[in-house]
């Protein structure tokens, strides 16, 4: 899965395990404890037989179940899952008898037990089912969604949904096949894991029915039908796959014209996997679909689903559009290998499906179009992910999961973030060719089955040839936090010490890791497995001490201020991941309360001269850390939009400012992320008048139907500059639009400047009145995120926020919005309003998957306070001097 919604992140806590319901012969089902997590090895599956009608004009649907299983000690109840089931028929074959039970819900995540007059022997047995059940709005279960006049439905079960859909045992572990049976109205598409193999009336509705799956967990089982409109091809043959492999693009009639890039462009990058692993694609057909509420993408066995925005484009799309197509796709198909095929046996083990198929989908990504530079996005997601890491409220990657309530608050940016980037960091200490077979041994050793961390890391020890391997990688995905590595130069060269980096006025408790180090002055380069607590750094040469040579290493380091001022200059001339490193750990260095206003000032002129333009796009980031976190007062924050300006107007007089569709489609991606970055410096930082009038007059020729007038490079910035013209009525007017268009670049669009506007009627009108029935659950719910996280309006959005925070968390948002839902808060920056959080949510947010968040919140909000007071009026006063 790769979500596009900011990543959460979690509080490890010292739970205790809890009760298990362990089946014995005659157990009381009223009285023995009941499963918060894990379910016992009682009643496992052995395959399931799924009959479901779906209608998605209907708000309900139907389902018969059979599940073939087996008890291994006689017990008079079973314990598996279903929520929200009205199920009117529950009974167990067993040994030639057909035997009644009773089914009940105990728990709200979805526990359900079964429960038998007398004790069922131990041995095989046959659960049936019959039940009816509602679709979710929001995209979590099954859920459908009306797009222009006609109803589609899809599924997505992860991380525990699938038991919204039909009873189950939905654990990871529990790998088996399905055959599924979709019957429809009459004409729809109906797609599964599985080809089709037969479709025929039957009572008026078409019948499909599908081959049995190789084995899957529960999550990863796929439902979608509609009226969709379908591109067909397929994968030619390659070294690793004798035959040609079914291709389709499956998405909302309205998108049917923009179908043909994702079909084309999928096929390379499947080619690129297949090399990678050394195998073919492992399912007998790839249906790729999209929905226009999903928000990020999903890897059902051949029936990956994704937002509408990921797939439909075209070849004149923006550079990002690309970008994320690219790196998504190949995170998603990833998958099929490494997640599907190989499956974790439980949640604590969901880092080996994430931290990989993150990195994969980087890597794979650049390899299907270098000149857009997606690889380097890999690194820019690590660095950001310390952020999160360095909090004390943390977790480490692999993490004990023991209730329902943690598992979706794993899905983080933890995992993705810091998990892809160590694993490319060990990928690039052990050797790319090493490290890929470690990935092979390990897909050959659980082909079709699951694994764990321990089966990882053996197959990684085993191909490297190097003991110190294991322990390195354990030390970071065992452990949270940022290793920071400071380094002294002395006559003899340079020494180091590592520690757990922390921001000022936090004592983090001591962590050791062992640190692939690399490490380079010019073009000499050293790597080293730094496991110690100092060591020595043998590495001599002309020119300034990169620490972090590639930018691959996860950690920060710390340098003396002369050596930082000599790396400084040369930003300009590093490798574009080279300089995110550097921009991350000068950040970092400022909010432990050492580096300077003017260093970081000086790093960003340099980084506007680099010519990765990730680099170029990262110049600001320390600066406006500052003054998102109230650092700059007011005669601060204008001496700092004119240092912006005076930095990023010119090179946009260089790059022109052609708003006009297509102006710019001839030229070299690079080159329009450097445009795109300096326009948004210019009009949104800077705020320069006349650029956001030339944005608002290109917007409003295109609303009043001038579509040549405005790329959709521009559309965010140019529709923000019109709105901020017009103010509530065109508000209304643009949430109109918004609702009447199923353009899935628009739509959102429209919506998320709206709810982002940092009006303060707006976001009143957002917050209690923009309301319609075409308005979909979840754009509801991101609507409100908007408006309660822009500064302008926050303290309004808090105050509505608490007052409807049930409704929040019971508002159907779909996959992780309520773990998330206190990232809303992020922005505030006191003790304060620290204590403020801690005692009006803590109490409604204990035990929920939002409890997790908030912590880091409340930590967030309280450092960046304790930030302000330390060093706002040093940091004031040197911005007046920025020039």
């Amino acid at each position: 899965m790769r979500l596009l919604l900011a990543a959460a992140s979690t509080l490890s806590l010292a739970l205790a395990a809890p009760a298990l319901a362990i089946e014995v012969p005659g157990g009381n089902a009223a009285t023995a404890p009941v499963p918060q997590g894990k379910l016992s090895e009682a009643a496992k599956p052995l395959s399931y037989r799924l009959d479901l009608t779906i209608d998605p004009s209907k708000e309900r649907f139907s389902g018969r179940v059979e599940i073939d299983a087996e008890l291994k000690a006689a017990s008079s109840f079973i314990d598996l899952h279903g929520r929200n089931l009205a199920v009117s028929k529950a009974v167990a074959t067993i040994g030639g008898r057909t035997i009644t039970g009773t089914w009940s819900q105990r728990t709200d995540s979805g526990l359900a037990r079964l429960t038998f007059p007398e004790v069922l022997p131990a041995g095989k047995l046959v659960l049936s089912f019959e039940y009816d059940a509602p679709f979710n709005s929001g995209p979590a279960g099954l859920f459908r969604v009306k797009v222009a006049d006609e109803w589609y439905s899809w599924s997505q079960f992860q991380s525990i949904d699938a038991r919204a859909a039909f009873p189950s045992f939905d654990e990871p572990g529990f790998k088996v096949p399905f055959t599924v049976t979709l019957r429809t109205p009459k004409g729809l598409t109906a797609v599964s894991n599985a080809p089709q193999v037969s479709r025929q009336e039957e009572g008026g509705l078409d019948v499909h029915r599908y081959a049995p799956t190789l084995p899957l967990p529960t999550y990863l089982v796929a439902m979608m039908v509609g009226p969709f409109a379908v591109a067909e091809g397929t994968v030619p043959p390659s070294q690793w796959r004798k035959e040609p492999l079914p291709l389709r693009i499956l998405s909302p009639k309205p998108n049917a014209g923009q179908l043909t890039f994702a079909l084309e462009n999928s096929k390379p990058i499947v080619r690129l996997l297949e090399d990678y692993f050394g195998q073919g694609f492992p399912y007998p057909k790839l249906d790729q679909i999209t929905s226009p509420i999903m928000p990020g993408a999903m890897e059902n066995a051949g029936a990956d689903l994704y937002a509408d925005g990921l797939l439909i484009l075209d070849d004149k799309s923006p550079v990002s559009d690309k970008r994320a197509f690219g790196m998504v796709v190949s995170h998603e198909l990833a998958h099929q290998w490494y997640g599907d095929l190989v499956t974790p046996a439980w949640w604590d083990d969901i880092w080996l499906n994430e931290s990989f198929a993150n990195w994969m989908g980087y890597r794979i990504g650049g390899e299907w179009r270098p000149d857009l530079n997606i690889g380097a996005g890999a690194n820019a997601e690590g660095f950001a992910a310390m952020n999160t890491d360095a909090l004390v409220a943390g977790r480490p990657i692999q993490q004990p999961i023991r209730t329902d309530a943690q598992i979706d608050a794993a899905f983080d940016t933890i995992t993705y973030g810091k998990g892809g980037h160590v694993v490319s960091m060990i990928a690039a200490f052990m050797g790319d060719t090493k490290f890929r077979d470690g990935v092979r041994t390990y897909m050959k050793r659980h082909h079709n089955g699951n694994a764990t961390s321990a089966d990882f890391f053996g197959a990684m020890a085993e191909v490297s040839g190097d003991a110190r391997i294991l322990p390195a990688m354990q030390s970071f995905i065992r452990q949270q936090g940022v290793p920071l590595v400071t380094f002294s130069r002395d006559k003899d060269g340079w020494s180091m010490r590592q520690s757990r980096y922390a921001r000022l006025g936090t004592t983090p408790p001591a962590t050791r890791w062992g640190i692939p180090l690399c490490a380079r002055i010019g073009d000499a380069r050293q790597c080293q497995l730094f496991d110690g607590e100092s060591a020595r750094l043998g590495l001599s040469g002309k020119g300034p001490l990169m620490p972090n040579a590639g930018g691959t290493g996860y950690f920060r380091f710390e340098l003396p201020a002369k050596e930082w001022d000599r790396l400084i200059a040369t930003a300009d001339k590093v490798s574009g991941n080279e300089a995110i490193a550097i921009a991350d750990s000068l950040r970092a260095s400022y909010q432990a309360g050492r580096a300077s206003v003017k260093q970081l000032a000086t790093l960003a002129v340099k980084l506007t001269k680099n010519p990765d333009s990730r680099a170029y796009g990262a110049a600001l980031n320390g600066l406006e850390s500052l003054r998102a976190g109230g650092l700059f007062d007011d005669a601060a924050q204008k001496a700092y939009s004119r240092f912006v300006a005076r930095l990023y107007r010119p090179q946009l007089d260089r790059l022109g400012m052609d708003l006009r569709a297509g102006a710019y489609a001839h030229e070299e991606a690079e080159r329009l992320q450097r445009r795109e970055a300096a326009l948004d410096a210019v009009g949104g930082t800077a705020r320069d008048p006349a650029v956001r009038k030339a944005l608002a007059d290109a917007a409003g020729k295109y609303l009043a139907g001038d579509k040549a007038a405005l790329d959709a490079t521009w559309f965010g910035g140019a529709f923000a500059a019109w709105l901020g013209q017009g103010g509530l009525t065109a508000a209304k007017d643009l949430f109109g639009r918004a609702l009447a268009s199923e353009d899935p670049a628009l739509r959102p669009t429209w919506l998320g400047v709206i709810a982002g506007s940092g009006d303060k009627d707006i976001a009143r009108w957002v917050l209690d009145d923009a309301k319609d029935n075409r308005l979909r659950s979840s754009e509801r719910l991101n609507m409100i995120r908007g408006a309660v996280a822009h500064p302008a309006t926050r303290d309004m959005g808090y105050e509505w926020m608490k007052a409807n925070l049930d409704q929040l968390l019971n508002g159907n948002g779909g996959i992780f919005f309520a773990s998330r839902l206190p990232q809303m808060l992020n922005g505030f920056c006191s003790a304060e309003q620290a204590d403020e959080l801690a005692k009006s949510l803590r109490p409604r947010l204990a035990g929920k998957t939002a409890e997790l968040e908030l912590e880091r919140t409340i930590e967030r909000v309280r450092n960046c306070g304790v930030l302000k007071t330390a060093r706002q009026a040093e940091a004031s006063a040197e911005a007046k001097k920025l020039r």
